[in-house]
């Protein structure tokens, strides 16, 4: 399979199959358009009508190109897997990452928020105790083979409201450390409005990984991000998450600064760089998931607004590349010549096989995106596992056995698109979240772009550099 496009100036092709990508001129383009479907001498003829500037012999030898290209396996790639039978849910799953949800409770009402606006469905506010989040942690230890690295992210609501239990939970999986040979890597999300000195010194020392909601602009931010009264928050994290950010950088700690845009913000390009402007290098904006009533939810008519907002931001990152201004969007993050394992490419997150939620009263839920859904609780935290026809399920799920993933050229970069946003719109978890697709073949698009355009200023820089030596 084959994927053609052109983006700021850039004729990219990319054979879906192998995983290499091409970019190319104006006549090798259409030529590989028509490579397939017709002779030689017909294709070479109709590139030499096309673009009469062209010898027909440069023309020949573009077709050469391609044909050798072919043969090297890097176009025209078949499908290594499509025909192959393997039965994905007996492939052998180990537990390797955890959402630790512990807090029920939130001091904000995002108006998005998937657990009803902090208010978690109308119960009551609960948060987890040290002896779940300790049997939480044996159980992930137990479960996870001979899987070393482990990874726990302490999630809500907002986990900062039962930091205390945080702090014991990352001291006793330590010690744990010491006892199994295992390494956790521990990481939270806040919304920021409890961060202190204290809070950010132990994330610190303890934390690899820091996710700070923010939506952007304070505008926007405040409109869907607010106390539970209505009053504004942004004012109150900002300065805390500037502080924190620049800690982070200067120690060498990840962090992201993680927003969601909606329908009262279709702009959103104009959020991200409005982060990337308050000073943050690392960012993340999703689109929002509701169900179509919403006011804020976004609908199909708006996916080429959305589009063109991720081309403007694409062209504006390639413009700070190289600049102190640079800064690294999360959606457009993409390794094109490692990248995740095979099983991962066809099977994505792994939510409900390698990766699990915990409750506070110790449930456990395929992704934090299931709990509050009972028929998708899988066990708890003393008994483990134990509906495996949902884990089983679970493991079914992949690009092959999505029916609309099979003919989609982003299929092993999305592996397939989150299987509870499938769930939540279709009912179906093989089926996929159509808006969301369309969203992340765009996204992918941009990314290779980058790739591209930032190799080429790259190379650019470094000729510039190497003449001002010599001159």
């Amino acid at each position: 399979m084959i994927h053609q496009y052109k983006n700021n100036g850039y004729d990219i092709v990319l054979d879906v199959n192998s995983g290499a990508i091409h970019v190319v001129d104006d006549p090798t383009y259409d030529m590989i358009s028509e490579y397939e479907g017709k002779p030689r001498e017909t294709v070479v003829s109709d590139i030499v009508e096309k673009y009469p500037s062209e010898t027909k012999e440069d023309i020949e030898e573009a077709y050469d190109e391609i044909t050798a290209l072919k043969d090297q396996k890097a176009l025209f790639t078949v499908d290594p897997y499509e025909n192959r039978v393997i039965d994905y849910t007996k492939r052998p799953t180990v537990v390797k990452a955890m959402c630790l949800n512990v807090a029920h409770a939130c001091n904000l009402s995002c108006r998005y928020c998937f657990a009803d606006e902090g208010l978690y469905f109308g119960k009551k506010a609960e948060l987890m105790s040290f002896d779940v989040g300790k049997a939480a942690l044996d159980f992930l230890i137990a479960n996870s083979g001979h899987r070393r690295n482990l990874e726990v992210d302490f999630f809500g609501g907002e986990p900062t409201l039962n930091f205390d239990v945080v702090k014991q939970l990352v001291a006793y999986g330590r010690q744990r450390e010491k006892e199994t040979d295992k390494h956790f890597r521990f990481t939270f999300t806040t919304n920021g409005i409890l961060l202190n000195d204290e809070i950010m010194d132990f994330a610190n020392k303890e934390m690899d990984n820091v996710v700070m909601s923010i939506d952007g602009r304070k505008e926007v931010h405040d409109h869907m991000r607010p106390f539970h009264n209505g009053d504004p928050t942004w004012d109150v994290i900002v300065p805390k998450y500037q502080k924190f950010a620049a800690q982070r950088e200067a120690l060498g700690k990840q962090y992201y600064v993680r927003g969601t845009y909606t329908r009262y913000n279709l702009d959103f390009a104009n959020d991200i760089l409005a982060m990337a402007d308050l000073g943050f290098r690392q960012i993340s904006i999703e689109p929002v998931v509701a169900p179509p009533e919403a006011d804020y939810s976004l609908r199909k008519e708006d996916i080429p607004i959305l589009e063109e907002q991720y081309d403007i931001l694409a062209k504006e990152m390639v413009k700070r590349h190289g600049t102190d201004q640079e800064f690294n969007f999360f959606h457009f993050m993409i390794d094109l010549e490692g990248g995740p394992c095979v099983y991962k490419r066809l099977s994505g997150c792994g939510s409900g096989t390698e990766y699990v939620s915990v409750t506070p009263d110790g449930s456990i839920f395929p992704c934090h995106q299931f709990v509050g859904k009972p028929d998708f609780k899988i066990g708890d935290v003393w008994k483990g596992i134990e509906r495996q026809d949902i884990v089983t399920e679970f493991k079914g799920c992949n690009v092959y056995s999505r029916p609309k993933c099979r003919e989609c050229f982003a299929r092993f970069y999305c592996s397939g698109g989150c299987t509870a946003n499938a769930y939540n719109f279709t009912g179906n978890l093989r089926d996929v979240y159509e808006i969301g697709c369309a969203l992340e073949k765009k996204r992918i698009e941009c990314a290779i772009m980058i790739k591209a355009a930032c190799a080429d200023k790259d190379a650019q820089t470094e000729s510039s550099e190497k003449s001002e030596k010599t001159a």
